[in-house]
């Protein structure tokens, strides 16, 4: 079995995660490729039994390396075993609003591309304010504060569960 782990990110937690879950699948004895969505044009996906991809949230919307991908790919995509991983903020707490507006996020994902992923997970990421602007740390520290009361502002924190990402890429390999 081959794998295809393609991903795009913001401010790097996405290729971490995309680099542990290719590390996990290697050490599974499966044959696996990390590929950044950016550098993904010509890839030819007839080459790989099952594909995960993994892409972060900022402002309401993937970034564009994932949707252009998703949309050149849609038929390849829906023709094999897909695992999206939704990486996000949000995902770290458990407000039905936050998670409500994942959903949305991913509704307009399927709708632009044409993509209906096998199956979505949603990760939580990490606060990384050093690798923000201004204006994004800014808004950042704002919505850490509101949901991680007890969190340092000026420092960064992952709250993606790396136990829990294993199982979940264990389980759905081996599936």
């Amino acid at each position: 079995m081959k794998v295809l782990v393609g991903y795009a990110t913001g401010e790097g937690q996405t290729r971490k995660i995309a680099r542990r879950i290719a590390d996990l699948v290697a050490d599974r004895g499966r044959a696996v490729e990390l590929l950044a969505l950016d550098d993904a044009e010509h890839i030819a996906l007839q080459r790989f039994d099952r594909v995960i991809l993994a892409a972060s949230i900022h402002a309401g919307h993937y970034q564009k390396a994932l949707s252009d991908f998703a949309g050149r790919h849609s038929d390849g995509l829906n023709d094999m075993p897909t695992l999206f991983l939704s990486v996000s903020l949000s995902a770290a707490g458990h407000e039905a609003e936050d998670w409500r507006g994942l959903q949305h996020v991913l509704e307009d994902l399927e709708a632009a591309t044409g993509w209906a992923p096998g199956r979505t997970e949603q990760i939580a990421g990490a606060y990384r304010p050093a690798e923000y602007d201004l204006f994004r740390r800014f808004i950042m520290r704002r919505i850490i504060a509101d949901k991680d009361p007890d969190a340092d502002l000026d420092n960064g924190k992952e709250y993606t569960d790396w136990e829990a990402l294993d199982r979940l890429i264990e389980h759905w390999i081996d599936g």
